[in-house]
């Protein structure tokens, strides 16, 4: 696979999730990722959802990557993490702010000797300012940003936050990490001079919060407005009625003529128009319910597990869901989200085992010479 990044080159410090989502798509793109991994490995090497002892998690955040294991507590691997650094075009870690520096191995430490290099620190908080060194994972940071705060706002009678499964920030920092990088990467054109990109989980949460963020900056303490699920004779619907457009299809889908005249709006009453919405749903099943809304062009679908989304024909049409490999064998992880009608990312066919390439990147590394892998 010849890619839009074919050629580049990027030195992988991260673990978990934030970081390796982001190195993952720099992969897919064509880019040469060389990921650093303690003895130990990445810690998401062995957690679940496993398959005997490989953890699919990991396996969809790393594929297409060369994995190099290196002890950065002896000086002669740092010094061989040093020398990749220096002929890597990007570099990506996130490690707590004060890590990468400690070792000899932060931005302004490398691009006095590398100033192309393209640095990217993705962090909790950022890499300065007064909470810059405090720990942070995504469930951290969903609390602080005020995000579990918000969505418990949408839901009528909560008290408490809803527990965390879903690591939002993580994929979202890492969705940041990669614009930065590309911007870089444009910029460097022009002047041949790399940069810093310093990504903060906690700014990336904030992005989602739009309404929040700026009721909070007025002061309103009128309650959201939420989308809520709509009962049905056999299950719930969403329906999502944000215009008159979307009003007048629910009219005509549920054969109410007399809810048009709600939208000269004094007369509109949300909830009552909710309730009697929900009203009418209950006399459908979900099937018929969201046939007879997608008639009229109203925005809705049926609550589906995950299992169910992956069996969507359009899942199959996108082409995405790929195939690699790790030691276990064959299994299907999320394609790149974005297409591009020329290049289209690809993702990487294996999922390197611990160390895997340790040898051949070392011997390059130390001739001074990256030997740029080429192909999935």
């Amino acid at each position: 696979m010849i890619g839009t990044l074919s050629g580049l080159r990027v030195v992988d410090f991260t673990t978990t999730i934030a970081g390796p989502y982001c190195t993952r798509l720099l992969a897919d793109l064509g880019a040469d990722v060389v990921k650093i991994e303690a003895p130990q490995g990445d810690v998401l090497r062995s957690s679940p959802p496993l398959r005997n002892h490989a953890s699919l998690a990991f396996g969809q955040l790393n594929a297409g990557k060369r994995s190099v294991k290196l002890d950065l507590k002896r000086s002669d691997d740092v010094e061989v993490a040093r020398r990749l650094a220096g002929q890597a075009d990007v570099l990506v870690e996130n490690f707590r702010p004060g890590v990468m520096a400690r070792l000899g191995l932060d931005f302004n430490a490398l691009s006095d000797a590398s100033p192309r290099l393209i640095y990217c620190a993705i962090s909790g908080y950022g890499q300065t300012g007064p909470s810059a060194e405090l720990p942070a994972y995504a469930p951290v940071i969903h609390a602080a940003s005020g995000y579990d705060r918000a969505y418990q706002a949408y839901q009528p009678g909560r008290t408490t936050p809803d527990q965390c499964g879903i690591f939002t920030a993580d994929i979202l920092a890492g969705t940041y990490a990669l614009s930065g990088i590309l911007a870089a990467l444009h910029r460097r054109h022009t002047t041949g001079l790399g940069q810093l990109v310093d990504v903060s989980m906690f700014e990336s949460m904030l992005a989602l919060l739009l309404n929040d963020v700026q009721r909070a900056q007025l002061g309103t303490s009128s309650p959201p407005i939420a989308f809520q699920p709509f009962a049905t004779a056999d299950d719930a619907v969403m329906i999502a009625l944000v215009s008159p457009k979307n009003f007048i299809g629910v009219a005509s889908a549920a054969s109410r003529p007399d809810w048009l005249s709600l939208l000269q709006l004094e007369r509109l009453e949300l909830k009552d128009f909710m309730n009697a919405l929900e009203a009418w749903t209950r006399t459908q099943t979900s099937d018929a319910c969201l046939a007879l809304l997608r008639r009229y062009g109203v925005p809705c679908s049926a609550y589906r597990s995950v299992a169910e989304a992956l069996n969507d024909p359009q899942i199959a049409h996108r082409g995405a869901l790929c195939e690699v490999q790790d030691s276990e064998g064959a299994f299907r992880v999320v394609a790149a989200p974005f297409h591009l009608s020329r290049d289209q990312p690809t993702v990487g066919q294996r999922v390197p085992g611990l160390g895997e390439h340790t040898h051949a990147v070392r011997a390059s590394a130390e001739a001074g010479r990256w030997a740029v892998k080429v192909g999935a």
